[in-house]
């Protein structure tokens, strides 16, 4: 980057509010300062009451200014921030006025682009700022939290160290066949890549959870006309969201809302009755549903207690997926025992009167993945958990070579891969486009 590449965007959400920031970082900013404040740069780290100026010398507004000297800044770069009033129209024309001092607008992201490239944050860190700010829930907040403060990072760093360690011995052992270091005769290489294949897997469980506390699960209602799916959507999400009626098929369409059970993010889709008509719009629904169902990561499949056969279900349900919800506790009793389905997992609720939903709702966070033990866990996203597996599959094939073939030019390769696979996830390896990408997923001004 160049020196007089300065970059500006306005800091805080759009809107009006008590206190708005247009934030400045580059390498040149004392120009910058004495257009807009007349002055000066403030002393480093004192909030310092100014007068924002125009080209003409009028006051744009007044405000505090901060100053940030590099290195010791979120960018790594000097930072001037301006607190102005919060109005939308004071922050813009603060915006233009820094741009007609030589700064240019900033690209979503940028700033935290500029702090991985200064090396102040690794890219899971980087990451997890734009987790934080957009996460849903109390459990999400805290679980980027812990990745923004370097939990995920120690981790991978951790495994990256072990697995130089063994590569090390092992090319040791492939350029200095003189020296007789026979690395196969070691038993104890066998067993270091065995724990690192072990320690690799247990980081997988663990950013999974962390993904699924950050991107959700999509979830899909299904079941026969006035089976109560409706009533099971409304009882979740706890407002009126769907029609409830008598009427079979009053459902024809699929209703989506996005709810929260216990942090993790829920996109539940209520879908039209399945049953055999001829009326063309409901048919219609019942063929959505079914594409709901055949996509959705979980299926609530809700039946009537007290008229549903269980030896008779709407559709084929898939174990590892699928909930059963025997509902109308209501009207069947509360010491009615509900029907077993072989191999399915299975609950008694009514979503009328409210009763098995705190049940309903544990096992949604089970078949997620979601354990009570999760409030440790940290945010991470789909691309690290492929990463991750990548380099799981590179190591447990570099053990076979090992044990199988005994070749160690074979495993080298494998555990150099591996840690290319790893490297990819703090950002020791990447792409521009990777960059591009995750960067540009940023809000404007961070």
């Amino acid at each position: 980057m160049s020196d007089k590449d300065i970059i500006a965007a306005i800091a805080t959400p759009p809107g009006n509010g008590g206190v708005g920031i247009v934030r400045i970082s580059g390498n040149q900013l004392e120009s910058v300062a004495r257009g807009v404040l007349g002055r000066e740069l403030p002393q480093p780290r004192v909030a310092q009451y100014s007068s924002f100026v125009d080209a003409q010398g009028n006051t744009i507004d007044t405000g505090l200014a901060l100053s940030f000297p590099a290195p010791h800044s979120f960018t790594g770069e000097h930072i001037l921030e301006l607190q102005a009033h919060g109005g939308a129209v004071i922050l813009n024309l603060l915006l233009e006025r820094v741009i007609q001092l030589g700064c240019r607008q900033a690209r979503a992201g940028e700033f935290s682009e500029r702090a991985f490239l200064n090396g102040k944050l690794d890219l899971v860190q980087a990451e997890a700022i734009a987790d934080l700010i957009s996460s849903a829930s109390a459990r999400g907040a805290r679980a980027a939290q812990r990745s923004l403060a370097g939990v995920f990072s120690g981790k991978v760093n951790a495994l990256v160290a072990e697995m130089t360690s063994i590569r090390v011995f092992v090319e040791a052992a492939i350029d200095f066949p003189e020296e007789e270091i026979d690395f196969l005769a070691d038993s104890d290489i066998g067993k270091r890549l065995q724990q690192l294949c072990s320690d690799t897997e247990t980081l997988i469980n663990q950013a999974h959870q962390g993904q699924l506390l950050r991107d959700g699960i999509d979830v899909a209602i299904v079941g026969r006309p006035n089976a109560g799916k409706s009533s099971l959507l409304n009882a979740l999400a706890g407002d009126e969201l769907a029609i409830v009626t008598e009427i079979p098929g009053t459902t024809r369409d699929v209703v989506r809302q996005q709810i929260l059970i216990d942090g993790l993010p829920v996109f539940v889709a209520d879908t039209a009755g399945l049953r055999e008509t001829e009326d063309l719009i409901e048919a219609e629904g019942v063929r959505r549903a079914l594409q709901v169902h055949e996509k959705a990561d979980l299926v609530l499949l809700v039946v009537d207690a007290s008229t549903e056969n269980p030896a008779n279900l709407p559709v084929l349900p898939d174990p590892k997926r699928t909930i059963v919800v025997w509902n109308k506790q209501d009207l069947v009793g509360k010491q009615y025992s509900h029907p077993q389905t072989e191999g399915l997992d299975s609950v008694m609720i009514s979503a009328q009167q409210g009763f098995g939903l705190d049940e309903l709702k544990r096992k949604i966070n089970q078949h997620a993945g979601i354990s009570e033990a999760s409030d440790g866990v940290f945010s991470a996203r789909i691309r690290h958990i492929e990463a991750l597996r990548r380099s799981l599959s590179l190591c447990c094939n570099g053990l076979v070579q090992l044990k199988q073939h005994a070749a160690p030019e074979l495993l080298a390769e494998d555990l150099r891969q591996a840690q290319h696979a790893l490297g990819e996830i703090t950002g020791q390896f990447s792409s521009d486009d990777l960059l591009g990408e995750i960067f540009s997923s940023f809000c404007i001004g961070k």
